[in-house]
Order: structure tokens, then C-alpha cells, then sequence
């Protein structure tokens, strides 16, 4: 069902506290990866090729890296532009980072806890892959993390008094969560 008022946010990327990449720069990339070109991606998007390396400029002063490698092309072509590494990890962040903004603003209920919810090195717990099921529609990822695991838990004071909580107690701690989120460095 087609709601009547629609959710609306911008997305953008920052490294050290400065906007790198929004979704004009997000597309020039992409265009870039689609076309080996930044002429071709100029033109696709209507920006004269001139801003598009701006862009690109603008971009590599801020991260202190190049995003994109240019290619010459001999007396029968083949030159071009690809997306470094880099270039493709920032473009790779925006697309997931607007994924989930996307997927959020489209969600008939929003888990506000989830939202405001901040990912650290507390609630991170490395492993390694042991099996991976890939379904029709989802994949079930079994990772096996190193024993012993710390979790640390941020209860009330009154919580904690209640509970009559001493060190040496034998406890069981509730993860509450939707899901698992899975990276790899």
C-alpha cells in the first residue's frame, strides 16, 4: 500500500568528521564502475567532465588516497578508469549505509531501539566461518567464537540490587536483537 506522506532522509559518508561522499559523488562512482569512463559517467549524469573530476578531487583530498586509477589506451584504445580499493570501499559503504536508511523509511514499524542502537568494540564478537547455508532466499552463517567471551551488560543501579549481583555470580545474559549483523575486515 502506497502510503500517503513519504519518509525522506540524505545520506552521506564522512571520514574524520568531513562529508566525502553524498549521492551525487555516490553516483559518479558508480557510473565510473559501470563504464570504465569519467567521461562516460560525466555524461550519463549531466555534469560537465570537468566537475566530475572536482568530485574525484574533492574526494582523494579529503581521504588522502586516490579513488579512482586512470588507464591509457594505446593506438588501439583500451584506456580507461576503474575504482581503486578504496574507491570501491566508500562506494560499498554508501550503498549499505543507504540500503538500511532505505529499508528503515520503508518499514511499517520502526524499532526506535534498535535505530539509535551504536556498534562497538563491546558488541562485536570475532569468529570464524564454519559453515555457510545458502537458502533461496537467506543464508544461515555459522561462526564459531573464541571462548571465554566477556559480554558486558549496562543495567539500572536498582537492577543490579534487585538481582543482589556479586562477582563470582552464575548469570544469564539476554541478548535482545533482531538480527546478527556479519562483517569481515
Amino acid at each position: 500500500m502506497k502510503r500517503k506522506y513519504e519518509s525522506g532522509h540524505k545520506q552521506w559518508i564522512e571520514y574524520k568528521g568531513r562529508a566525502i561522499l553524498g549521492e551525487g559523488r555516490a553516483q559518479l562512482l558508480a557510473e565510473i564502475r559501470n563504464s570504465s569512463s569519467i567521461l562516460k559517467a560525466a555524461e550519463k549524469l549531466s555534469i560537465p567532465y570537468r566537475t566530475a573530476w572536482e568530485h574525484l578531487k574533492r574526494i582523494e583530498d579529503a581521504i588522502g588516497s586516490p579513488v579512482v586509477s586512470t588507464h591509457r589506451g594505446g593506438p588501439k584504445g583500451g584506456g580507461g578508469t576503474t575504482l581503486t580499493a578504496e574507491g570501491e570501499e566508500i562506494l560499498r559503504e554508501y550503498e549499505r549505509y543507504k540500503r538500511h536508511l532505505n529499508s528503515i523509511a520503508q518499514a511499517e514499524i520502526i524499532d526506535w531501539e534498535a535505530v539509535f542502537t551504536k556498534i562497538s568494540a563491546r558488541n562485536r564478537i570475532k569468529g570464524v566461518v564454519k559453515r555457510v547455508e545458502k537458502g533461496e532466499i537467506a543464508s544461515t552463517v555459522r561462526i564459531e567464537v573464541a571462548v571465554p567471551t566477556v559480554i558486558t551488560a549496562m543495567i539500572t543501579k536498582e537492577a543490579a540490587e534487585e538481582l543482589d549481583l556479586k562477582e563470582g555470580d552464575k548469570v544469564e545474559a539476554v541478548i535482545k536483537a533482531t538480527e546478527v549483523l556479519v562483517s569481515k575486515e
